[in-house]
């Protein structure tokens, strides 16, 4: 080995040395380190910016004894959904020291703009406290760290994919829901027409305006009635209409009949224009004073459906099969 080679070992050691020691967890002071976020308590809490590594942002905030999202409207949250977040954040600790310089940050995946997760937290006082969820450090364990300090620290018990950056992760996205033994007329209207149904007593399905012979085809209809169960929307718009979303002509309407109880309830399900941006339908229950975003594949049956998705398919007579050539005559 040259003297060059003994040089470039040394520093590689060195190198490997101080990596170990800025990446080594240490215990901190106390045999299980002190909360992260002071004394913070989960009803101190009174909203929640989280942002991803794209930029993405959903916000929640305290309503009464509530969350919900204050840019769609005010649109409930799920409390079900923020609350054992909300726990696990005050939960983590400083117990277990991971890095104590800025130069780790990024590797960590915790610095002010290369993070997984970065969580801002207003506080009832009006003050906000940021954290950084960083790269997993193995099943519900991430490396995490206070804004405003360099220390990073292996939080336990928080995932980043339980701080999810999506609205729909943080609310119920089932916009239209019932049992379909339940359903007992439905009626679309759409550019094709209007189409009224009606079960019968042997719980069958009838439409209005049938032909002589004609029938329905009572699987085609129950997809339709299926589909409508539990329908799901993209994302809540708010309680007050766009002019853009195309209300007033829809695309769309679909009146149902269904039993509650003793009663017959009435619903009307109003599907607006398609967005180009991403296709999705903009949709107004009568049970709901929000508007919401449908996907294109739940709205398109409805807005293109017509007679004939009622009726079975009209069979293909077969092609006659061609006469054979005869055989030559023989000289």
């Amino acid at each position: 080995m040259n003297k060059w080679q003994r040089i470039l070992t040394i520093l590689l050691l060195a190198q490997l040395a101080l990596g170990v020691f800025v990446f080594w967890p240490r215990p901190a002071a106390g045999s299980g380190g002190q909360p992260l976020l002071g004394g913070l308590t989960a009803d101190q809490i009174t909203g929640l910016a989280i942002t991803d590594e794209a930029g993405n942002v959903t916000k929640l905030a305290k309503q009464g004894d509530g969350w919900i999202a204050p840019e769609a409207g005010a649109y409930p949250a799920d409390a079900a959904k923020v609350a054992p977040v909300l726990d696990k954040l005050i939960a983590l600790k400083t117990g277990r020291l991971i890095a104590q310089t800025s130069q780790s940050h990024a590797q960590l995946q915790v610095a002010d703009e290369n993070f997984v997760r970065k969580i801002d937290i207003t506080k009832a006082d009006g003050t906000t406290q940021t954290v950084y969820l960083g790269s997993p450090a193995g099943g519900q364990a991430a490396h995490v760290r206070l804004a405003g300090q360099d220390n990073v620290y292996l939080g336990s018990g928080l995932a980043s994919w339980e701080v999810d950056s999506s609205l729909l992760n943080w609310i119920d996205p089932i916009y239209v829901s019932f049992n379909a033994a339940d359903l007992t007329g439905l009626t679309l209207e759409n550019k094709n027409g209007e189409f009224a149904l009606t079960r019968d007593a042997g719980g069958g399905w009838q439409l209005a305006g049938l032909g002589a012979g004609e029938m329905v085809d009572q699987d085609k209809v129950n997809n339709l009635v299926n589909a409508l169960t539990s329908l799901r929307m993209t994302k809540p718009l708010g309680k007050t209409e766009d002019a853009a979303w195309g209300m007033a002509a829809p695309s769309a309407t679909v009146m149902l009949q269904v039993k509650d109880g003793e009663q017959v309830k009435s619903t009307t399900l109003t599907l607006g224009a398609q967005d180009p941006a991403d296709n999705s339908y903009a949709a107004k229950s009568s049970d709901s004073e929000f508007y919401v975003r449908v996907a294109e594949f739940a709205a398109q049956d409805l807005v293109e459906r017509d007679r004939t998705g009622f009726l079975p398919a009209t069979p293909t007579p077969a092609e006659t099969a061609a006469p054979l050539p005869l055989g030559t005559p023989a000289p």
